[in-house]
């Protein structure tokens, strides 16, 4: 039997940021030559600062209203996001296609009732018996529709209601891992064979009072809005959270070049690992994966999209371990402009790599006065991603001429 691995191709973009909604606003700004103005709320949640979501029309993505009620925010952006990639890569309303598509989602726990929980906060502060309370409140405080409305695999079973996409089914969780492998997952599977084309990518919607609680839970947001990303000693200032929906549709360069698609960029491998970081054991972890993805070297015309959280020490090992990996290419650090996303974070990058890959002007700076401006339009990007707490990825990209 013949071991046949298939070349992995992008055709389809959908993407919503901060910075705007879609593919064409995104490129207009990411490589116009000057670093885009980030779009922040510092306000709202003050002393956080979060990368907020746009303004939407639901409606040109998601048309019938009930549906749009019965999703929360984060499943909405996901909905949306994944009919823009559908939209882009031409296969919105082929029932055929969508049909036998392959569905690949990294998905968050869902919007919690920050009332329920202030509620137990508060009576926690009068009683001793907080077992009891506990248990009290969440039996008659909660209701279960709410849980069910948020369950994690009902971002594909809303994808598949709104866009008919009913091949195979899969949701991952686990924050930025979720994300490595949703794209890793459907690259794999075009790769072997055993699938031709898939929709894959995630959401994250910043503005959470939970979220914040649980980033801030292990000291890790950033307090200071006018702070760079990089501080002077070489260290992050702490995480932003981001607003991103992000999907991207996979294909065999057979099955697109068969229906005539544009193509992006070659998605050359996408690799994703998990394990301790005590010592040199993360660096040794991302030095295999770079060698197992053939990222490596790389001069002004390869262009490195880093997921660095923000997390100040950890995100400083990434930093420097991409300057001893790859010296002369630039970087962009996607949370400097967009905020981090956790489970979208990786699609994200590797949807403005795609971006960067098609164009024929090089990245703009993400982060003004800590970025090396280049002169070159990129025909390599590497992509990268260190969880705040686990999960690594590298994915390599080529353009296709």
């Amino acid at each position: 039997m013949t071991n046949t691995r298939h070349q992995v191709v992008v055709t389809g973009i959908g993407l919503v940021t901060s910075l705007g909604v879609g593919r064409e606003a995104h490129r207009d700004q990411l490589m116009a030559g000057t670093a885009p103005a980030r779009v922040t709320d510092s306000e709202s949640f003050a002393p956080y600062t979060v990368h907020p979501l746009p303004e939407i029309d639901w409606s040109a993505q998601i048309p019938r209203r009930g549906d749009q009620r019965q999703m929360e925010n984060w499943q909405r952006l996901g909905v949306y996001a994944a009919g823009l990639a559908l939209d882009d890569a031409g296969l919105k309303g082929d029932l055929d296609a969508c049909a036998s598509m392959d569905m690949i989602v990294s998905a968050g726990g869902g919007e919690r009732d920050i009332d329920v929980d202030t509620l137990i906060v508060e009576e926690s502060r009068k009683r001793n018996d907080r077992e009891q309370l506990l248990i009290e409140k969440l039996t008659t405080e909660l209701r279960p529709t709410l849980f069910l409305a948020q369950l994690s695999n009902l971002l594909a079973g809303n994808i598949s209601i709104v866009h008919k996409v009913t091949g195979s089914s899969r949701t991952l969780m686990g924050e930025e891992g979720a994300g490595i492998s949703a794209v890793e997952t459907g690259f794999a599977r075009i790769a072997a064979g055993q699938s031709t084309h898939c929709l894959v990518g995630g959401a994250f919607v910043s503005e959470r009072v939970d979220m914040l609680m649980v980033m801030e839970a292990i000291q890790g947001l950033g307090k200071d809005a006018s702070a760079p990303f990089w501080s002077a000693d070489g260290n992050a200032s702490g995480m932003n959270l981001g607003t991103a929906g992000a999907f991207l549709v996979l294909e065999s360069l057979e099955h697109a070049q068969a229906r005539g698609a544009h193509i992006y960029a070659r998605l050359d491998a996408v690799l994703g690992d998990r394990g301790s970081r005590e010592t040199d054991r993360l660096e040794q972890r991302l030095t295999r994966l770079a060698d197992d993805t053939g990222a490596s070297g790389g001069g002004e015309d390869t262009v490195v999209f880093s997921g660095a959280s923000g997390y100040p020490e950890l995100s400083a090992r990434e930093r420097a371990f991409l300057q001893s990996r790859f010296p002369e290419a630039p970087r962009r650090t996607v949370g400097a402009l967009f905020g981090h996303s956790l489970e979208a974070h990786f699609p994200t990058a590797v949807a403005l790599a795609c971006l960067a890959l098609d164009d024929d002007a090089p990245v703009s700076p993400f982060a003004p006065g800590e970025d090396a401006v280049t002169s070159a339009a990129a025909n390599t990007a590497i992509v990268t991603s260190i969880g705040h707490v686990r999960g690594e990825g590298i994915a390599r990209l080529t353009r296709m001429s």
